[in-house]
């Protein structure tokens, strides 16, 4: 069995560390899948996908400062549109994850969240999550 939806985000910032978990949870209890795989994709280049702690806020902080420091706005680069930076970190990151379900629920950590990084923002953006299993 599969479902698959696109879910929608709005950044309020250039770069913004957004919790989508409760987004994605929604679509696996829509799904009504059990056990299987969901896959949850960021569909722009200059966004990406990542599981990391939720306890914290300051662990987003650190990760957008580290990609700040490793991935200047500003460095040389050759595309035109002044968003160069965006894709690089967006690439590092990755544009998506895979979370395995198990008894219709996500297996998560204890303290992981699924989160959405923007990363050239202010902007409306949409993700797909598909959902695969019995």
């Amino acid at each position: 069995m599969v479902h698959s939806a696109d879910i929608s985000v709005a950044s309020s910032a250039r770069a913004h560390w957004i919790d989508i978990t409760s987004e994605v949870r929604r679509e696996v209890d829509q799904s009504g899948i059990c056990n299987g795989m969901c896959t949850v994709s960021s569909l722009h280049t200059t966004a990406g996908i990542t599981i990391n702690e939720n306890a914290d806020p300051d662990v987003g902080r650190d990760v957008f400062w580290k990609l700040s420091n490793l991935v200047p706005r500003e460095d040389g680069y050759h595309h035109c549109e002044g968003n160069s930076d965006s894709h690089v970190k967006a690439s590092l990151v990755g544009l998506s994850v895979q979370v395995p379900l198990r008894d219709g629920s996500l297996v998560l950590g204890t303290w992981q969240s699924i989160y959405f990084c923007e990363f050239d923002g202010p902007r409306n953006r949409r993700i797909c999550v598909t959902v695969l299993g019995e």
